[in-house]
């Protein structure tokens, strides 16, 4: 495709999923310390869905090419690149750092003064092309296809790092994952069974609830109006509380979430789907000896763990639908929906 136009699929402007379009971009070069990947598959996040609308605050580049994740075949290395070769497949660690600041020295990238995230803060995946610092592109485990590969990055290494890292999950603890179905949530499901912990997970859908179960679920709560979500989640933990609750879903659960945490117990929260702000009733945090943590994304080392695991085997990307690129509008309406279950992902090549 030398001097030719690169497809891309993406928004010329902010706005609703009428404005997804594909677009003709110009044929990038990897410069120094870069890598061009060819690539072949994208994953599609919810993060997809807030650049579309826009986020407050962060500028996005238009036009905007979308997809945080993805994997492909190393077409081009720039000068000073030694850790990847042409022609190995790869896929992408979305983190951006600057590899500089005195968080970046300590190992501590997501905290990184200029940290950012590929398919938000730069275009992303879903081209035929894409440009990114050699550090973020690593060998794709062969045990994984280009679809597999680019339904792995993001949600793993978010899952991995907001219950073992922040969220310190043991062996034998109890924790509660707040819905079933998106990709995030069928990670951190694996993790937390691969830790050996109690898993029980809350679900409007019976249906997504099963497909839980066969990825080490224990236990499903599938809340009614006359059973509300607190009030089940406190039945399905004997009535003490869990050590560890993961809600990714915001202001929607938060404050049930917030009832069902056991004394000494920890809420972990990593993302805002359904909205940003919350009430809490600090004297409850207090009395009960918990705490609130905040999570997102995962340092490079992090993300290394989940690749070996990956790679072994006891780690497994969750693929709902594959769609081609041209019919990224499709796969943009499937992901707003809420009406899958795993990773939606769009073939480039």
């Amino acid at each position: 495709m030398e001097g030719e136009a690169v497809r891309g699929f993406g928004f010329k402007a902010h706005g609703e999923l009428s404005n997804l379009t594909m677009l003709d971009l110009p044929e990038p070069h990897a410069g120094p310390g870069q890598v061009r990947v060819a690539v072949k598959a994208a994953g599609l996040n919810h993060l997809d869905l807030f650049t579309l609308h826009g986020i407050e605050g962060i500028p996005i580049p238009l036009p905007h090419v979308m997809a945080s994740d993805g994997s492909g075949v190393v077409d081009e290395v720039g000068t000073g690149v030694s850790r990847v070769k042409k022609g190995e497949k790869v896929l992408i660690d979305p983190n951006l750092s600057d590899g500089t600041c005195e968080y970046c020295k300590r190992g501590q990238e997501v905290l990184c003064r200029n940290y950012g995230i590929v398919g938000e803060h730069t275009n992303g995946m879903a081209s035929d092309y894409a440009v990114l610092p050699a550090i973020n592109v690593l060998k794709l485990p062969e045990r994984l296809d280009f679809i597999q590969g680019a339904a792995a990055p993001l949600v793993f290494l978010t899952a991995w790092r907001a219950l073992m890292v922040v969220g310190e999950l043991k062996e034998g603890e109890s924790v509660a994952i707040i819905g079933a179905g998106g990709g995030l949530v069928t990670a951190a499901i694996q993790v937390a069974h691969w830790r050996g912990a109690r898993v029980v997970v809350v679900t409007r859908s019976s249906a997504k609830g099963e497909k839980a179960r066969k990825l080490g679920a224990d236990d499903i709560v599938v809340p009614t109006a006359e059973r509300p979500m607190g009030k089940a989640l406190w039945e399905a933990s004997q009535k003490k509380g869990f050590d560890l609750i993961f809600d990714s879903t915001g202001s929607a659960t938060f404050s049930s979430s917030l009832k069902a945490v056991g004394r000494g117990g920890r809420l972990v929260f990593c993302g805002a789907t359904t909205g940003p702000n919350v009430e809490v009733d600090l004297r409850s945090v207090f009395w009960r000896n918990m705490s609130i943590r905040g999570s997102t994304m995962s340092n490079h080392s992090e993300f290394y763990a989940v690749l070996k695991l990956l790679d072994e085997g006891k780690l497994n990307p969750v693929v709902d639908t594959a769609f081609p690129l041209e019919k990224g509008s499709e796969a943009m309406a499937k992901l707003s929906s809420g009406e899958f279950f795993g990773k939606i992902v769009l073939k480039v090549a």
